[in-house]
C-alpha cells in the first residue's frame, strides 16, 4: 500500500489513548497501537487501487445472445468516512454482459478493493458499478448494497436493526421495468 505510514497511525492511536485519559503503556493497551496499524492496513488496503483491474482479462462470449448475470449475497465490510467506525452488509451485483464475460470470483474482488478505503455507502455503490461498466464493457449494471452502519447501531440514534439500502444502475438496467424484475430477482435470494 502506497502511503500507508505505520509509525504515525501507532503514534496517533497512543495519542487517541492518552486523550481519553487512559495510559498508552499500561499492559492491555501497550500492543493497541500495533494492533490497529495492522488492522488499517487490511481496512485502507483499496486506497489508490484500480478496482476495475481486478475484473482480470475479459473472457470473450461465443454468443451474442448473453443475458444477465446476478451474483447475491457478497458480504463485504467499509469503514465510514465520517466517524471511521465499520459498516458491514451485503452486495448484490447484476450486469449484462457486452462481448465478453468475467469470473464470477472477480467481482467480489472489484467490491473489497472498493470498500477497503475511507468510504460512504453511496459513494461506493456508485464506484462498483461503474467500475464493473468499464472494467467488464457491460451493457448494463446494477448494484445493490444493504449494510449496517456502526455509526447507527452503536452510536448517537443507536438503531441496532437498522439496515441502508443504496442501488446504482447503469445502461439498460436503467430501465424501471428492467430495475423492478432485477430486484425482484435478487430479492427472491433473501433467506
Amino acid at each position: 500500500m502506497t502511503g500507508f505510514d505505520r509509525a504515525r497511525i501507532e503514534a496517533a492511536v497512543a495519542e487517541i489513548l492518552a486523550a481519553i485519559g487512559e495510559d498508552p503503556s499500561r499492559p492491555g493497551l501497550a500492543t493497541t497501537p500495533s494492533r490497529v496499524a495492522d488492522a488499517y492496513a487490511e481496512f485502507f488496503a483499496g486506497v489508490g487501487v484500480d478496482a476495475s483491474a481486478e475484473l482480470g482479462e475479459p473472457v470473450p462470449l461465443e454468443s451474442e445472445h448473453a443475458d444477465t448475470v446476478v451474483l447475491r449475497d457478497i458480504a463485504f465490510r467499509s469503514v465510514c468516512e465520517h466517524h471511521l467506525l465499520p459498516f458491514l452488509g451485503v452486495a448484490h451485483v447484476a450486469y449484462l454482459p457486452g462481448e465478453s464475460v468475467v469470473g464470477l470470483g472477480r467481482i467480489p474482488r472489484v467490491i473489497d478493493t472498493l470498500a477497503a478505503r475511507p468510504q460512504i455507502q453511496e459513494r461506493l455503490t456508485e464506484q462498483i458499478a461503474d467500475a464493473i461498466e468499464r472494467g467488464a464493457g457491460a451493457r448494463g449494471v446494477l448494484v445493490v448494497l444493504d449494510a449496517s452502519h456502526a455509526c447507527v447501531t452503536t452510536r448517537g440514534p443507536r438503531q441496532t436493526t437498522a439496515t441502508t439500502v443504496t442501488f446504482a444502475t447503469r445502461g439498460a438496467y436503467t430501465d424501471p421495468v428492467v430495475r423492478a424484475e432485477l430486484m425482484a430477482l435478487i430479492g427472491s435470494g433473501a433467506q
